[in-house]
């Protein structure tokens, strides 16, 4: 297992989780200035340059279910799969922990510690299909941008706009986690786990279904 791969995803995962929560954060201190707009280029610029930063040692996944649709599709083997996922989850909750010695205790409060969440009057079904669709959405830029061979070498800056675009669709639905380790961080330093096996099993069934469409039919 290569531990300059498994160093690089920690490192990505942690800046997603860090930034995003702190967006999410600034928007409440400032009043609402940051806006959803703002939230989600937040998130999108993240993973941005962190897949850019990081696609040389890792493949910059920074992402559960980034990693286990590229396993489905036999893109990277089990044992490193397991190793990126344990990095990606252990910088979201070392993230999670930075951010609360950052941002007063209250504003997290406030936002639940920017914890995505279901919205008002939207069921647990009508989440998970949500993160279902925008996960796949995800994945599958991930495929036809960084992972396929004829892809142009701009990855990072699509996957991370595909970042973008989901959050101002699904943030006020499902909080467009498409990433289990999205949620992990906040949810256990503070966030609570209500709902948590959406935001595992919605996203996994994206990112796996892209994977294999991809894989098996357009690649």
């Amino acid at each position: 297992m290569n531990q300059r791969a498994l160093l690089a995803e920690f490192i990505g995962t942690f800046t997603l989780i860090f930034i995003g929560v702190g967006a999410i954060a600034a928007d409440q201190m400032s009043g609402g200035k940051l806006g959803l707009t703002g939230i989600a280029l937040a998130h999108g610029l993240a993973i941005a340059v962190m897949i850019s930063a990081t696609a040389a040692v890792s493949g910059g996944h920074l992402n559960p279910a980034v990693t286990l649709g590229l396993l489905a599709a036999r893109k990277i083997d089990t044992t490193n799969a397991i190793g990126y996922v344990i990095a990606q989850c252990l910088g979201a909750i070392v993230a999670a922990f930075a951010i609360k010695q950052c941002v007063p205790v209250y504003t997290l409060a406030v936002v639940g510690m920017g914890t995505p969440a279901l919205g008002a009057g939207i069921s647990p079904t009508m989440g998970l299909l949500t993160e279902i669709i925008l996960t796949f959405f995800l994945v599958f830029v991930v495929y036809g941008t960084a992972v396929d061979r004829r892809a142009p070498k701009v990855g990072g800056l699509f996957i991370g706009l595909t970042i973008a675009l989901d959050i101002m669709m699904g943030g006020p639905i499902s909080g467009a986690a498409m990433n289990p380790a999205r949620h992990l961080g906040p949810a256990l330093l503070g966030g609570g786990l209500e709902n948590m096996w959406l935001y595992w099993v919605g996203p996994i069934w994206g990112g796996v279904l892209a994977g294999l469409v991809y894989k098996n039919i357009l690649e």
